[in-house]
């Protein structure tokens, strides 16, 4: 496989084979077994998170040389823990898992399967690693490989039965060739001395757990212009964004697809006080005032009649923690790693991330062994950048 493609040779893939679809017990016990037997297999997922307030995962693909198999959890949540019929294979450590962009598939498939995982490799992460600049694996397969994915489908309905022969074809070739992909990386990986810096990323993938969703109710803070609002303005902005939380929750559907924020915003500053002066309030969509006129006006009064006077408190970002000498540590931390970056000719949290960098940051270790404890960096960026690392916090970097 050549290693650049020139545009004029970017092709459609033709892949002669039909996918096998599972989404029956029977089905699936005989696909675990099948994939039992492999030593990589390629994964990948989708998601409803665009059309569902109570995100799940809707297809589950792997590929293998030769066959590309789509297993349909929504048939098979149906037929008890049919699923845990998978868990060997993520939890095997002799068989590779390949991803590309693995954190997000691995926390949904834990979220809602609770599988464990061992022994990944994930394509994407590799090619940061490696400096390629596209890391998107349709910009990968088109520069290396000559290959135009079909993305139109990355904002499909997965959620919903039947997928279109688009969707299918869309979703098998997310896996076909990420085993090829993968034996490129290594051999590149393996010639520039990286290897062992990917092994420790993944194994770091193996270790993510998903966060239960929890509404922040003080979260409309961060939604872009409430904080020029007037009191009253932000008390129903308050009110609005949480009626919006509720109703998504009893629809099942996203909040963004109930009110925008930029709705949530335009109906604070204008507060229509009668439904007629809701369906004249210019930007209100017909569909928004008949279906959610009188929740909007019962949230627009209650915050006129409770103005909000004082700066609600979202949950914080982890740098939120950060006390003004932290904050110093963590500029002087940033500095070095933008430094080193430019040097290696790859992003700056291809380095170190800036949750490690925070910990560092605020808990100021003087030794390497409480470096490591803090930041929980692994062998192999604690050996390359440990003593750095400890040289810019204590004033001692050359």
């Amino acid at each position: 496989m050549p290693n650049y493609v020139d545009n004029s040779q970017i092709k459609r893939p033709l892949i002669e084979t039909a996918p096998v679809w599972v989404a029956t017990p029977t089905e699936l016990e005989k696909l675990s077994k099948q994939l039992s037997r492999e030593s990589a297999v390629a994964v990948d997922t989708e998601s409803d998170s665009l059309y569902s307030y109570f995100e799940k995962v809707c297809l589950l693909q792997f590929s293998v040389h030769g066959t590309d198999y789509l297993v349909d959890p929504l048939a098979l949540n149906g037929e008890g823990d049919a699923m845990q019929m998978l868990a060997p294979l993520f939890a095997d450590p002799n068989i590779e898992k390949v991803f590309h962009a693995a954190e997000y598939d691995i926390l949904c498939l834990k979220r809602d399967d609770h599988f464990e995982f061992a022994n990944l490799f994930d394509t994407m992460i590799a090619a940061r690693i490696l400096g390629w600049k596209n890391v998107g694996l349709g910009n990968i397969l088109q520069e290396r490989f000559g290959i135009a994915l079909n993305k139109k489908m990355q904002r499909a309905d997965w959620g919903f039965r039947p997928l279109t022969e688009e969707q299918i074809s869309y979703a098998r070739e997310d896996t076909h060739f990420l085993l090829g992909l993968r034996d490129l990386q290594i051999e590149e990986l393996d010639k520039l001395g990286r290897l062992e810096e990917a092994r420790e990323q993944f194994a770091r993938l193996t270790l993510v757990e998903p966060n239960v969703r929890q509404f922040d109710p003080e979260a409309y803070w961060n939604i872009d212009g409430a904080r020029d609002l007037n009191p009253p303005e932000l008390g129903t902005l308050r009110e609005l964004f949480r009626f919006r939380d509720a109703q998504a929750r009893k629809e099942d559907r996203p909040p963004f697809k109930v009110l925008s924020d930029a709705m949530l915003l335009h109906l604070s500053k204008a507060r229509p006080a009668s439904p007629r002066a809701l369906a004249q309030t210019s930007g209100v969509p017909e569909v928004v005032a008949r279906r959610y006129g009188t929740s909007i006006l019962s949230a627009i009064t209650r915050g006129e009649n409770s103005p909000q006077t004082t700066p609600p408190h979202p949950r914080p970002r982890s740098e939120s923690f950060l006390d003004n000498a932290a904050r110093n540590r963590m500029g002087k931390l940033k500095e070095w790693r933008k430094e080193r970056a430019a040097k290696r000719g790859v992003e700056t949290d291809v380095i170190v991330s800036n949750d490690a960098l925070a910990a560092i940051a605020r808990k100021n270790p003087r030794t390497l062994e409480a470096l490591i404890e803090t930041s929980g960096l692994g062998p192999w960026k604690a050996n390359e950048y440990g003593e750095e690392l400890l040289a810019v916090l204590h004033g001692k970097r050359k």
